[in-house]
């Protein structure tokens, strides 16, 4: 389990996942229907994650529960040396603007942090303005594009954040 700051929310708890396990794809779930309403054309979504990109000492994929209930989940891999990414970042949106966003970003730089990175990069899409926003109030600025991004030059929109 990942601690949670004291006060941040009473009866919120955060626990590293496994992708296969049935709250883990309730929300992918949930988060890939938003995505496709949202970017509905073949290329504008980037999906990949897999068990290696979050296995022990790697990465890690955390899910944020509400008295028990999932609200939220995220996702954090190593992809170069002092560098990771966060991926599958998703609230439920019952849940939305109740810091459970933010409270996930916290836990998945702590766990960053454990793996040794120190930079935090993101991909989010251009369509998505309250996503943005949310990352720039924790930290993130915009950087340029890489990796498969590089080829969605009209939607996708990537950040990056110093973290030690």
């Amino acid at each position: 389990m990942t601690s949670v700051k004291p006060g941040s929310r009473p009866g919120v708890t955060i626990h590293r996942c496994d992708l296969a396990h049935p709250d883990a794809q309730t929300l992918i779930n949930e988060l890939n229907a938003d995505l496709k309403a949202d970017y509905p054309r073949p290329g504008e979504t980037h999906f990949g994650l897999s068990d290696v990109d979050v296995s022990p000492g790697v990465g890690a994929f955390l899910v944020a529960r509400l008295d028990g209930v999932a609200v939220s989940c995220g996702a954090v891999r190593s992809i170069a040396p002092g560098f990771g990414e966060l991926k599958r970042m998703f609230t439920r949106p019952e849940f939305r603007g109740m810091r459970y966003a933010e409270i996930m970003i916290e836990a998945l730089e702590n766990e960053a942090r454990s793996l040794g990175l120190t930079d935090l990069c993101l991909e989010t899409g251009q369509r998505s303005p309250s996503a943005i926003r949310l990352y720039q109030r924790c930290g993130f600025a915009e950087c340029d594009r890489w990796g498969d991004y590089v080829l969605s030059p009209n939607t996708s929109f990537c950040m990056r954040k110093k973290i030690a």
